[in-house]
């Protein structure tokens, strides 16, 4: 498997950067938050990269609310600063591990999307006489941050951008507890592994991508199923 290294001076550019703050600003742009960057937009640019640059950088604190959509959930709304980081990074590192998803996952992919599924969707109901409906409970909350740092690192060696990476997951705020045991677990050893990611960031919805990429690929296919018959549109 082809492992990627020296990405960290493409997500640092400036030109990068500039067009990271684009993208986050998008839909956003009358927001207070974004009016301050963008006022002085080349002077908040130059400053995260020489951060990034020194390896200084930190992110800031989390805003936090809950929605009803239908159930609760724990939105984390990122500083304006560090969106823009995380657009950057994702304008890097994204197209390396697209190529890697199978084509039916729809979640946060450029040209996917909710209506894409839907659309697919109906072409299997119409033709299958069986759909199986399923969840994964507390998809966020229960992501094993040593599990998905080890799966990236089979993508990307660069150091650097190892260290970003990790600075954004590490970073993460806590989220609802998830207590869930496994062979060969102790008592402990749920606690004693960070897990969950902030729903909000783009950074966590391209993560949570990358994490179920590797669960579905392992599933099981019986009764002469093919795995190229199994197709997965994913909500989150």
């Amino acid at each position: 498997m082809r492992r990627y290294g020296n990405l960290y001076s493409q997500i640092i550019e400036f030109d990068n950067l500039f067009l990271a703050a684009r993208k986050a600003q998008s839909g956003k742009r009358f927001r207070d938050n974004v009016l301050d960057f963008n006022f002085n937009l080349e002077r908040e640019l130059m400053q995260l990269q020489r951060e990034l640059k020194d390896k200084n950088y930190h992110p800031g604190a989390y805003r936090t609310f809950h929605i009803i959509d239908p159930k609760s959930r724990l939105i984390s709304a990122a500083p304006y600063r560090d969106r823009v980081v995380h657009h950057a990074l994702c304008n890097i590192i994204a197209p390396i591990f697209e190529r890697t998803f199978i084509h039916d996952s729809y979640a946060n992919r450029v040209g996917f999307g909710t209506h894409k599924a839907l659309k697919r969707f109906i072409g299997f109901a119409r033709s299958s006489s069986y759909i199986l409906q399923c969840d994964i409970k507390k998809y966020f909350p229960s992501l094993d941050h040593e599990i998905l740092k080890a799966l990236i690192r089979r993508k990307i060696k660069c150091p650097d951008t190892l260290w970003l990476i990790d600075t954004i997951i590490d970073n993460s705020n806590e989220q609802e507890a998830v207590i869930d045991y496994f062979p060969s677990d102790d008592l402990l050893t749920p606690l004693e592994r960070k897990r969950g990611l902030p729903i909000g960031n783009l950074t966590s919805q391209f993560f949570a991508n990358i994490y179920l990429k590797c669960r579905v690929k392992t599933l099981s296919f019986t009764d002469g199923m093919k795995p190229d018959q199994y197709r997965t549109a994913k909500h989150q």
